[in-house]
């Protein structure tokens, strides 16, 4: 079985003045509520990505983006984890909240499996997936347009389908992704659970109407 690690580190423009903290501890958090994108933990893809975010007076997170990041899932889920901190910051007196706290967040796997794996296999399931991501566009828009009543031709379903077959998108992926769902539902995420049903419902998948209909309406 692979052993999740996650280290988390703030750093900030002026150490010497007070900081916002999180209750319990951003590490703490973090180590409860990840969900390790099964993109990069399949293929033992590790690193750090780097958040930029902005806080409120009441400890809100009304600004946060990708500083730097690897380039895959890890990316969205490191994002994820500083949304749902939103609010549970305590803030110190006359805290500028213009300006940006930066959290590099560092995924690692420790596995046997993922020892076996060499950096340039690494390296290619990152490329790949960055190559991938425009051909996933175009599966999602063509089950919207769809959904919207927009007129396709016949040769295009099956090239979408063919499209799907090859970027591995089959039931298997879809209920771990609605797994996946129901584990942020239960961290109380229902925006990032909902994001994982719609994908799978936009991926012209019906597996996932049902936790539409019960949680996302």
């Amino acid at each position: 079985m692979r052993k999740i690690l996650l280290v988390l580190f703030l750093l900030y423009g002026f150490a010497v003045q007070a900081q916002p903290k999180l209750k319990g501890s951003l590490e703490s958090f973090v180590a409860n509520n990840r969900v390790y994108p099964q993109y990069s933990l399949q293929n033992c893809i590790q690193g750090t990505v780097t958040i930029s975010f902005k806080l409120n007076k009441t400890g809100e997170v009304y600004y946060s983006k990708i500083s730097k990041g690897v380039g895959t899932d890890l990316d969205d889920e490191a994002l994820r984890l500083i949304r749902m901190s939103s609010g549970k910051w305590i803030m110190p007196a006359g805290h500028d909240t213009t300006v940006s706290i930066i959290a590099p967040i560092r995924f690692s796997i420790a596995s046997e499996d993922c020892g076996n794996r060499s950096r340039e296999q690494i390296a290619q399931a990152i490329q790949a997936y960055r190559s991938n991501e425009g051909l996933t566009n175009a599966v999602l828009n063509f089950y919207k347009n769809k959904e919207q009543g927009k007129p396709f031709t016949k040769d295009e379903a099956v090239k979408i389908k063919a499209l799907k077959a090859t970027l591995g998108y089959d039931n298997e992926y879809f209920n771990q992704r609605i797994a996946a769902g129901m584990k942020k539902l239960k961290q109380k995420d229902k925006q990032g659970a909902c994001e994982d049903f719609m994908f799978v419902k936009h991926m012209g998948s019906d597996l996932a109407d049902e936790a539409l209909a019960k949680y996302c309406n």
